[in-house]
Parts: C-alpha cells; structure tokens; sequence
C-alpha cells in the first residue's frame, strides 16, 4: 500500500516537473509581455488627459458613449455630428453627470460627412479653437437592410459615401496637423462586417471592407511619423443603428432588429475602445464568440462559411 502511494507520489512529481519544464518557457515570456503591457496601458492612460479628441456620430449610441468615455479621462473632446440640438444635450449632459471631472468644456461641431467639400473647413474650425486634433474618432455613419438586387444604387452610393468616403476625407484633412506635430492618432470604428460579409447588407459590408482596406494601408504609411491607426470591429451593439437604418428603396427601415437589441452595450464598447487605446492596439474585434468563430471559418474553411451564408440567405427570404 505504501508502495504505491509512494509510487504514484513519485510519478506525480516526475508529471509537475515535466509540465513546469515545458510551460516556464512560455509562461515567463508571457508573463513578462503582460506586464509590460500593462505599465505601457497606465504610462498611454496619463497621457490622454488634455487631449484633444473629436468624435463623429456623437449625437447618440456609441459616440455618445465614447464622448462620456474621453470626458471622464480628462480629454478635450470635440462632438460632431448633423443634429445641432442633439450634441448640445449630449453636452449638457457631460457637464451636469460628471460635475467633479477636472476637464475642459466639450466644443460642438455640428458635421455632415456626406457634404465632402465642407469637412476640411469643419477640421480648420476645431484647429482654430484648439490648436490640434491628438485623436480621431471615426464613428459616424449608416447601415441598410436590403438584399444586392433589390437595393437602389443611390443607396450604395449613400451608404459609401458616409461610411468610407466621408471617413477618408475626415482623416485626410486632420493628418497634415498630425504629421506636422509627429504625433496623432486615427481610431475608425468599423464592424465585424467588415471582416467578413452576410446576407442582405452588401452595401454596408462593402463599406466597412473598404474601411479595413483603407485603415491597413494607412497605417503603415504613417507609421514614420509617429501616428497611429485603431481599428475596431464590434459585433451588435444596442443602439438605435438598426431604427435609422435604410431598406434598399433609401425608405428608414424603423425596426429594432432582435440582434441589435441583444447587443452589447454602448458604454461597455466604448469602455473597451478605450483599453484599446491605452494598449496601442491597431486592429480589434469586439463581439461575442460567434462572430469571431465566423471570422476565422471565412478565412480557415470558406467552404464551409459559403454554405452556412446561403443557408442564412434562404432563412430570410423564406
């Protein structure tokens, strides 16, 4: 009997110091970046205070919730956005929910990123009153619910020219400030549909793929002059982004769709958008384990992902 107990106590040891042997490698590397990470997230967190961040979409959903974000951290934010009345209550709401915060007053700027030829002006006005823009949050924009065939093409159009269009030439006119400087910023909020593209929402997918495309290659590019590029792709938030989307005839769809009102919420996104931040990451997902499953099948066994796609397209339109 005590044999075997010693038998075993023998093997068990021998088992512990191969598993420490084969994990001390890894483990202490690991356990080293992780702290590094974490002294880099507090030494970015300190910084962020008395920056100058403007958000697009503020007026409401998550850019409201990402202004709320920015203010607590002692940023000077900027809230832009077509509803003028909206921003100001957003702003109202800053300085009276958070009355104790050592910051700055938030600046409106009333912003339609579908009119291109009045962005660079937008961008000189906040230059003027702050002298710099240190982050760029590029949130504003619409979705459609409409199957390719049936969607008009001046609804494309629209979609594209708010999500991508209006967002590139938002980032173009705030780059050269930031290039000068050697020092900015570019977060975009994208979609888990811009990494991979589902069944009635072509237009809106092919925005936010452009978007990737568009992020990837910039930033590398300015990477030598000390700006850095975030790109986030949330899964479904709770916002009103399914009310005010468009169907394919430009009409508002005016639905809560079930999956966006069993979405995340906006302040938990925007929390999470601001680790990101502090963590200097450039390209994230934030959804739950479905959505990242059906990110790496589109990429590992398209097949497979094609199949369960034409299988979702025959449920909606049966």
């Amino acid at each position: 009997m005590k044999s075997n107990i010693a038998e075993r106590s023998t093997a068990s040891g021998v088992l512990w110091w191969v598993l420490t042997t084969l994990c001390m490698p890894i483990a202490i590397p690991c356990l080293l970046l992780r702290i590094l990470a974490m002294v880099r997230e507090q030494r970015n967190a300190r910084s962020l205070n008395g920056k100058v961040v403007l958000i697009t979409g503020a007026s409401s959903g998550l850019g409201e919730a990402l202004a709320h974000s920015f203010y607590l951290a002692g940023c000077k934010v900027v809230l832009a956005a077509r509803r003028k009345e909206e921003l100001e209550r957003v702003r109202k709401d800053l300085l009276s929910l958070h009355p104790t915060v050592p910051t700055h007053p938030p600046v409106i700027l009333p912003l339609d990123l579908s009119d291109l030829n009045s962005i660079a002006g937008k961008v000189q006005e906040v230059l003027e009153v702050h002298g710099a823009i240190d982050i760029l949050v590029n949130n504003g924009g619409i979705s459609v619910r409409g199957d390719a065939l049936s969607t008009a093409i001046d609804v494309d159009i629209r979609i594209m020219l708010v999500n991508y269009f209006g967002t590139v030439a938002l980032t173009k006119a705030c780059l050269p400030s930031m290039m000068a400087r050697k020092e900015g910023r570019i977060v975009s909020i994208s979609s888990v549909q811009g990494k991979f593209a589902i069944p009635h929402r072509s237009a809106y997918s092919a925005s936010k793929h452009a978007l990737q495309a568009f992020s990837d290659s910039l930033r590398a590019e300015v990477a030598k002059d000390n700006i850095k590029v975030t790109l986030v792709s949330p899964g479904y938030i709770n916002t009103a982004i399914s009310l005010n989307a468009l169907t394919g005839s430009g009409a508002q769809y005016g639905k809560m769709d079930a999956a966006t009102q069993s979405g995340a919420t906006p302040e938990n996104i925007a929390e999470s958008i601001l680790k990101a931040i502090k963590r200097d990451d450039k390209d994230i997902i934030l959804a739950p384990i479905a959505p990242k499953a059906a990110y790496w099948l589109r990429h590992l066994l398209p097949s497979v992902y094609f199949w369960v796609m034409k299988k979702r397209a025959e449920k909606i339109t049966t």
